[in-house]
């Protein structure tokens, strides 16, 4: 085999890379095999000399993986080089000169050119050595082990439980993982406690920075290291703290699998080993809340009480409590105001107890607007989006409540057009609206909702179901008297704002920003043409510019079913088949 090529500033970085290259082709790991060609093929492009696999993550194609096996790998090196009792220096001797303070010059260096122990020890100083005398064993001794039924501890035993399971995608994703750590925590990963800024998810901070867990991709997958498999086999009894490594089959396949993250990372999606069909995967666990085992509460999204006017932010808490109405405060990511069926304290007889209430979304969600929120939404263009967001929620009965009537004349906008949009939202978009005059009167129709959802779903048989069944199956069912509802943690997660978009959302909200375009026209366009590239196909197979014009008029909008009609079916083809800018 070649060596690296005269003058290459990371001789040692490029033949490693290039042995593993060779051994994943020899075993037939594809995915891997390529994964080492394209980290070579970016560090050769680079100039300069590297001291670390770590200072390599700068580089495109350097994932954690490749990054930490170089440098296991340059340890191994130096560990050599110290037995054979000498350094083996690849540079040319001019590249030593000019050393301060004991350390080399970095000119014309490669990682090679740094002695074993680089950087030098602070050991070596006296002051130092009296420091680590006095305190380095108690240090040395310590090691990293949560307690049992910690948040770290949870994450850890959910992640290896995962990794050993013949249905593993070798990640977790936040929803999983919270669903599936929960059991083995006592504290809630999903509700903060009273008096507390974070929940147990703060803990999979701690586990990233101590290099125990591994967060890749957008959006986030989540994964044990090396260590952190370790640490988790020691957790779950199977591995002594200074036992030998177990005999874990699986090693090649996660290593595998990491490997192919950096590539997906890089809009490359890999063939996982493991990984089963769609629609084989075994659905996640549900649960069913019975008749008067649970509670009618109000979420109020936190910004509703903080920021802007304290005293009208504070007016809405106190009206809550005057009228008795059950409430929490969280982040809303879509909505102002929902309702939740929250699992009561207390077990029924013969179940265990749990630590965190569980808690399904009822059909209701809310968007409060002042006027002058209206009216800046308007302006800026957010008030379609969020009611096109409010309508792909998951929820079928969403809320306008608009507040403040009287102040419209104090606006940019004139009252006639802010009506009219007010208008537009309740019988063209299909939303109900209900309209108060100040936050006292907000405030009553809210406790007036909780009473009425109470009795509505007070009888029914509450059943936790996903998204995708949700879109397939309306939430109430009158045949049985039960429910069908999303759990809290699911749909929050889902409402995500910035998260990473599919296709068709990104299609949906560039045809939100053609004018007469509402909600449900974007979604008619959807449901037949879901990317842009199918709708392209479909106007290139039109046989003239008229038959182009004309190919969305018939498509059906909106409960009445009406037709999209020409004037609109032809905006929309101009925009997309138009060469050049638009006449």
């Amino acid at each position: 085999m070649p060596g690296p090529p005269r003058g290459c500033p990371n001789p040692l970085f490029t033949r490693w890379l290039q042995e593993w290259r060779d051994q994943a082709a020899e075993r037939g790991r594809v995915r891997t095999q390529r994964a080492y060609e394209r980290a070579l093929s970016s560090l050769r492009k680079y100039p300069l000399p590297l001291r670390s696999g770590r200072e390599a993550r700068i580089l495109q194609y350097f994932g954690e993986r490749i990054c930490r096996q170089l440098d296991e790998q340059l340890e191994k090196h130096r560990g050599a080089q110290d037995a054979a009792g000498g350094t083996d220096l690849q540079a040319p001797a001019s590249s030593w000169t000019g050393q301060e303070d004991g350390l080399p010059s970095c000119k014309g260096a490669s990682i090679a050119d740094f002695p074993a122990r680089w950087p030098p020890s602070c050991s070596d100083k006296p002051e130092q050595q009296l420091k680590e005398k006095r305190h380095g064993s108690r240090q040395r001794g310590r090691r990293y082990a949560p307690t049992q039924r910690s948040a770290a501890y949870a994450v850890l035993l959910a992640l290896y439980q995962d990794s050993m399971s013949s249905h593993s995608k070798g990640y977790l994703t936040k929803l999983e993982l919270q669903r599936a750590a929960q059991p083995l925590c006592d504290k809630s990963f999903t509700l903060v406690d009273p008096g507390n800024k974070n929940n147990a998810w703060s803990a999979v901070s701690t586990l990233i920075r101590k290099e125990l867990v591994l967060k890749t991709n957008i959006p986030a997958r989540y994964s044990l290291t090396e260590a952190g498999l370790a640490l988790a086999q020691e957790l779950a009894g199977l591995r002594a703290p200074n036992g030998q490594e177990p005999n874990f089959p699986a090693a090649e396949i996660r290593e595998e699998l990491l490997l192919s993250e950096e590539d997906s990372r890089d809009g490359h999606v890999p063939d996982r080993p493991g990984s089963v069909e769609p629609g084989s995967e075994p659905p996640m666990p549900q649960f069913t809340l019975q008749p008067g085992q649970f509670d009618i509460i109000l979420c109020v999204d936190i910004i509703e009480t903080t920021g802007g006017p304290a005293s009208r932010k504070q007016d809405l808490v106190d009206e809550l409590q005057r009228n008795h109405v059950p409430f929490s405060i969280r982040k809303l990511h879509v909505g102002d105001f929902l309702w939740v069926a929250r699992e009561k304290a207390a077990p029924a007889p013969g179940e265990p107890r749990r630590c965190t209430a569980r808690e399904l979304v009822l059909d209701y969600v809310v968007e409060r607007k002042r006027m002058p929120d209206l009216c800046s939404s308007i302006v800026d263009g957010r008030f379609r989006e969020q009611k096109f967001r409010l309508r792909q929620c998951g929820i079928s009965h969403p809320i306008y409540l608009v507040e403040d009537l009287n102040s419209a004349q104090h606006l940019s906008l004139p009252e006639k057009t802010l009506q009219q949009a007010i208008t537009n939202t309740q019988v063209v978009d299909g939303f109900f609206v209900k309209r108060t005059r100040d936050i006292r009167e907000s405030a009553a129709y809210l406790t007036l909702m909780t009473r009425h959802l109470a009795a509505l779903y007070g009888d029914k048989r509450l059943v936790s179901c996903t998204k995708e069944e949700l879109d397939q199956e309306r939430p109430l069912q009158a045949g049985d008297g039960s429910c069908r509802l999303l759990t809290f943690p699911e749909f929050n997660q889902g409402a995500v704002k910035n998260k990473a978009q599919t296709v068709s959302e990104v299609f949906a909200r560039q045809l939100l920003q053609i004018s007469g375009i509402s909600g449900d026209k974007a979604a008619a366009i959807l449901e037949r043409y879901k990317t842009p590239a199918s709708l392209l196909a479909a106007y290139a197979a039109c046989q003239t510019p008229r038959d182009q014009e004309q190919l969305l008029s018939s498509i059906k909008c909106g409960k009445l079913q009406r037709n999209l009609g020409p004037a609109l079916s032809k905006t929309v083809a101009q925009l997309y088949c138009t060469q050049g800018p638009l006449p």
